[in-house]
């Protein structure tokens, strides 16, 4: 499973990991994901996401429905 938000598509960034001395070394920055059931009241079932937690407050403002809508995405 790739790490991306399924809303928000917010992916790996990649940066650079800076020493004291000012060497500089590739590493990546995670978004962070998590993985929660959301109930849809309308369809009456649950669905499981991966979603970001910037993502999760889409959700909890607009509701799932509207979120997926306004993204792109259908379930």
């Amino acid at each position: 499973m790739s790490r991306r938000c399924c809303i928000t598509g917010k992916k790996p960034m990649v940066a650079n990991h800076v020493s004291h001395a000012h060497n500089k070394t590739k590493r990546r920055q995670l978004p962070n994901l998590q993985t929660k059931r959301i109930w849809l009241p309308d369809e009456g079932r649950w669905v499981r996401l991966r979603v970001s937690a910037r993502a999760l407050r889409t959700i909890d403002k607009k509701g799932l429905k509207a979120a997926m809508r306004d993204a792109g995405v259908r379930l």
